[in-house]
């Protein structure tokens, strides 16, 4: 790949980060006004809008294979639905910071589930890389000792969507040396939506029919739609095909970087030295996960997919 090409795949990650990273914020403001399964619901609407409002104004509206549904289907089922619901019900029975751990196990537990699926290589070097980024998740939370609570269940909730999280890189990565980015994600969230509107109508639609959302709450709902859940995704997918799953999902750590500062910046709240180190932590441990040089480590000899897949 292109230095020059690599450089803006690096920045545009960086930015799906800073997307995500803000919208806890967004997220929030919505919240005072519907619940997390509605507000999943209406930015997966608004994303889904934009998306082929893009693709039809551009022309670069693709045609899916028929081969290719299942693999639709099964992307979309793993990440928005899956991930989202374990994301939001696990969150229900655990601290926010103790949910940030169990995230943040994701770009640690990839290599050892992708391996079965794509030959990526991973050096030693990497791999340090993932455990000094997870180290300084730890640090960070460990800043707070008494936002630590939560039922075991919920752990395992939140388990489901570490799980959905990578099986998810795992079908978009096959996805993406066939179509482009916008065309990946806007079929995917159309299905979220199909996927979730039966939960809507059995548990929401009487809240929604009886609630009048404020320019505050409809300005958070374009921004999640907008750019949480389709120009994050984009730059996503396009990251998975050039920079592989491994090294791709090592910069979801970066997230709590960017909720952090975000709350410094808006909100007043207080970075500690505590925090500032498990901060510099993430952000030398992703530098790490980068560097191509090194031994090669493998955890498994690769399976007949992954070899059928180079």
């Amino acid at each position: 790949m292109e230095k020059k090409k690599k450089y803006r795949v690096h920045l545009l990650t960086l930015l799906a980060m800073l997307f995500w990273g803000v919208s806890f914020v967004w997220s929030k403001v919505v919240f005072k006004t519907y619940t997390p399964l509605t507000t999943i619901f209406f930015r997966l609407i608004i994303s889904v809008a934009f998306l082929f409002l893009y693709l039809f104004v551009s022309h670069t509206m693709e045609r899916i294979n028929k081969r290719d549904v299942k693999f639709f289907l099964l992307s979309a089922l793993f990440n928005p639905f899956l991930y989202f619901l374990g994301e939001n019900f696990g969150l229900q029975q655990v601290s926010a910071s103790l949910a940030s751990v169990v995230i943040a196990t994701i770009p640690v537990l990839t290599p050892f589930i992708v391996i079965f699926f794509y030959n990526e290589k991973i050096t030693r070097i990497n791999i340090i890389g993932l455990l000094v980024s997870f180290i300084g998740i730890i640090i960070i939370v460990l800043s707070d000792t008494n936002k630590l609570q939560g039922d075991f269940s919920g752990i395992l909730i939140l388990l489901l969507a570490v799980l959905s999280a990578i099986f998810y890189t795992i079908f978009v990565k096959k996805l993406s040396k066939t179509y482009n980015a916008v065309t990946i994600i806007a079929y995917q969230n159309l299905i979220g939506v199909l996927l979730f509107l039966p939960l809507v109508l059995l548990f929401d639609v009487d809240s929604i029919l009886h609630t009048t959302p404020n320019t505050e709450t409809i300005t958070s709902l374009l921004m999640l739609g907008i750019l949480a859940s389709s120009a994050a995704f984009i730059f996503f997918t396009d990251a998975i095909k050039n920079l592989g799953i491994i090294k791709t999902n090592l910069y979801t750590n970066s997230i709590p970087v960017f909720t952090f500062l975000f709350a410094f910046i808006i909100l007043g709240e207080e970075i500690t030295l505590f925090k500032a180190v498990g901060l510099t932590a993430v952000i030398v441990g992703i530098i790490l996960s980068e560097r191509s040089k090194g031994k090669t480590v493998h955890l498994k000899e690769p399976s007949k997919y992954a070899k059928n897949q180079t």
